[in-house]
């Protein structure tokens, strides 16, 4: 992410709205202690807990990615994925090579109802166990390269390069690489207000 780091873009608006960690723990459901971890430590947890301390502060998800007001159409050129201005959030382990690394393509333009993303899939560690996440809303995946595997409560389903699936993102979910080699998708999240 450009300048803030994901922790204190979240810490100052939970400052900003005079709520204490505590507060912020029974609002979300989540622990003091990963709380703390997320704004002191930057740790890169999941959507699940991000969209849990949005809500919680009454914003969109999107808006800890976004630096500023934008006009109402918002336009990311491929070439600048991976630029100065990539707006990126890492979820995961995805800095040692494990995780997702998700590029923002919706920063900017604050009025959205959806979250789009380009998004890096690295592989997991062997024997590593797949844990599912779950919220409202639904996703809309495209598979751009690589094999992509989706874990939907007790079906997987491998997906190819121009493959799709769209799905209610309260059933219990996994995306993650099939197999050893990276993958890349583009994604869309709706999030009900």
């Amino acid at each position: 992410m450009k300048e803030k780091k994901l922790g204190a873009r979240i810490r100052a608006f939970r400052e900003l709205q005079d709520i204490s960690r505590e507060d912020m723990a029974e609002r979300t459901g989540l622990s003091l202690e990963f709380l703390t971890s997320l704004e002191q430590d930057d740790i890169s947890p999941s959507l699940g807990p991000l969209l849990k301390v949005s809500r919680a502060l009454g914003v969109r998800l999107g808006t800890f990615m976004d630096d500023e007001v934008g006009s109402d159409c918002c336009l990311v050129r491929c070439q600048d994925l991976g630029g100065d201005g990539d707006v990126v959030l890492h979820t995961g382990a995805a800095q040692k090579g494990e995780g997702l690394t998700f590029h923002s393509l919706g920063a900017g333009k604050s009025d959205r109802h959806m979250e789009p993303f380009f998004i890096e899939i690295q592989p997991e560690a062997e024997g590593a166990e797949t844990s599912l996440s779950s919220h409202e809303g639904e996703e809309f995946i495209v598979v751009v390269s690589g094999q992509v595997e989706i874990v939907m409560a007790r079906e997987v389903h491998i997906l190819s390069p121009g493959d799709s699936i769209y799905f209610n993102s309260i059933v219990p979910h996994h995306v993650g690489c099939a197999g050893t080699e990276p993958a890349q998708i583009y994604a869309v999240l709706y999030f009900p207000e």
